[in-house]
């Protein structure tokens, strides 16, 4: 679990919002609960337009109904890594299960660049892979 405010940096780290929406597939939104979250998206938007002196074309919105990417867009970094995305698919057979693991997210987190080194090893061996796809795992966090 992360809060809201690290799920924040991590949103303003993974995109650029200086385009304009060209679609709302691809609109740069950011989805609230509460005016608590509605003022700390809003404060941190305000932070970056600072930053970089810009304007920003990312919405504030309240969340309303969620729906799933298309099943393609799950598990990217996982998916662009033939290795552990054929591990994942001997564990799960079914695409629906493997898109639904938690440890499959895991993965697929560890493998964008997110997680310390010291957070995989506590978790690694609940992640349902082989000794040689850990050591891989291992050397791709060191390395970033």
């Amino acid at each position: 679990m992360i809060s809201y405010q690290e799920l924040l940096a991590i949103f303003w780290q993974g995109h650029n919002p200086t385009w304009p929406n060209s679609s709302r597939q691809y609109a740069s939104v950011i989805f609230y609960h509460n005016e608590e979250q509605r003022k700390a998206a809003q404060e941190s938007k305000e932070q970056q337009e600072a930053q970089c002196d810009c304007q920003l074309y990312t919405e504030i919105v309240p969340l309303s109904d969620f729906f799933l990417a298309e099943d393609y867009h799950q598990k990217y970094r996982l998916r662009q890594t033939p290795f552990f995305a054929n591990a994942f698919k001997d564990i799960y057979p079914d695409e629906h299960d493997w898109i639904d693991s938690t440890a499959a997210a895991r993965l697929n987190g560890y493998l964008g660049g997110y997680g310390t080194l010291a957070n995989l090893q506590e978790e690694i061996n609940a992640l349902g892979l082989s000794p040689q796809a850990e050591d891989k795992l291992v050397n791709i966090v060191q390395r970033d």
